[in-house]
């Protein structure tokens, strides 16, 4: 039996068939009767398991894949993020995280794949659930503060009266109450920054998503809104958080995804790819009298950096990389030759994270 892929259409050809949705390539595919029990099973099996992935998660992609002319912005992304979460979309600049979030946001569409929002396709009526603060920034400098942020909310599709009162709640939470009725141009960036984040959470989405969040803000600031954004997270918002500056995910991310050149390279919860990407280092602070002659010791016994000592306290710090998980064996042989003060493993950052997987891929920074 002889089938074949019509490239354009997606199409499954045969001179003995009938049509049936084909759920790996899409489109539909044409089965002679004797084949069609089985795998219709098989399709109804793949469905069950999309429809539970789906509904699980408040977003999903599946291969979405961008081409500007000749450009490929995003290459067969595929993401899961979990309900009530926040996810670090992380890469540096031009990596794709925009245009993946404008896709989500339906500013644009994907060429390739298909995006799911709370178990469902995407559709337009979903804009409504999201709320959407991108890196390019956009107040109208001549309006006041009060009467643009009103009128944002309006379009959110808040009524008036429950429009001020949300208001009146935010601009006293972040401590602007005074700004009602100046104009935008008379803001720095950073306060016009604080308006733009209100009416951003105003509506009360199911879906939060900030790109560079923290661009424009002095430190406390920065403060303020990453415990706000953790407040709408413990509320039950599922939060999706873009960034370049991957020192920023930390304190804020259960789950992250890297892009790298349109491409995803590493995706899942960040507690998880840290523990994976552990490499048995441990950090080492010690008192010990003869300081020198001991590191010595250490330093043909282990492999040793970043050694220093403190003639005046007699103590000793410095870093060891084992070949192998035996950190008990370890702290044994240096509780016999001093008293430890501080032993504890080192785990990566996220950015030391991306650099190793990008030189693990073959992939040019």
């Amino acid at each position: 039996m002889t089938w074949y892929w019509e490239t354009n259409t997606n199409f499954l050809f045969h001179s003995n068939f009938f049509p049936i949705l084909n759920p790996i390539k899409g489109g539909f595919c044409f089965l002679t009767p004797t084949t069609t029990a089985s795998f219709q099973n098989k399709i109804k099996h793949l469905a069950i398991f999309d429809k539970i992935s789906c509904m699980n998660n408040i977003l999903v992609t599946k291969e979405v894949t961008k081409y500007f002319g000749k450009y490929t912005a995003l290459d067969k992304v595929s993401l899961e993020i979990p309900k009530n979460s926040i996810y670090g979309l992380l890469g540096p600049n031009g990596a794709g995280k925009t245009t993946l979030l404008r896709i989500i946001n339906q500013i644009t569409y994907p060429d390739q794949g298909t995006v799911w929002f709370d178990g469902e396709p995407l559709k337009t009526e979903h804009i409504a659930m999201i709320g959407y603060l991108p890196e390019e920034r956009g107040l109208y400098k001549s309006m006041k503060v009060g009467e643009q942020a009103l009128y944002l909310a309006r379009l959110k599709g808040l009524e008036k009266d429950e429009a001020k009162k949300r208001l009146a709640h935010w601009f006293e939470r972040l401590e602007i109450g005074d700004w009602w009725n100046k104009k935008v141009q008379e803001l720095s960036k950073g306060m016009a920054q604080k308006i733009q984040f209100i009416v951003t959470v105003l509506h009360r989405p199911k879906l939060l998503i900030f790109d560079e969040p923290f661009s424009g803000f002095d430190p406390i600031n920065a403060n303020l809104i990453k415990d706000e954004i953790l407040n709408l997270r413990n509320e039950g918002t599922s939060i999706i958080f873009s960034t370049h500056r991957m020192e920023s995910v930390e304190a804020l991310c259960e789950y992250i995804a890297l892009i790298h050149r349109s491409e995803k390279i590493l995706d899942g919860k960040l507690s998880d790819i840290k523990k994976a990407y552990k490499n048995n280092t441990y950090r080492v602070r010690m008192a010990i009298e003869n300081g020198p002659l001991f590191l010595e010791e250490v330093g043909v016994k282990f492999n040793m950096t970043n050694a220093g000592y403190d003639s005046v306290e007699k103590q000793v710090d410095f870093t060891v990389q084992l070949p192998s998980d035996d950190s008990g064996a370890l702290l044994g042989y240096l509780s016999d030759k001093g008293k430890v003060s501080s032993f504890e493993e080192t785990v990566p950052s996220a950015d030391e994270i991306f650099i190793r997987t990008v030189q693990e891929k073959g992939i040019d920074a």
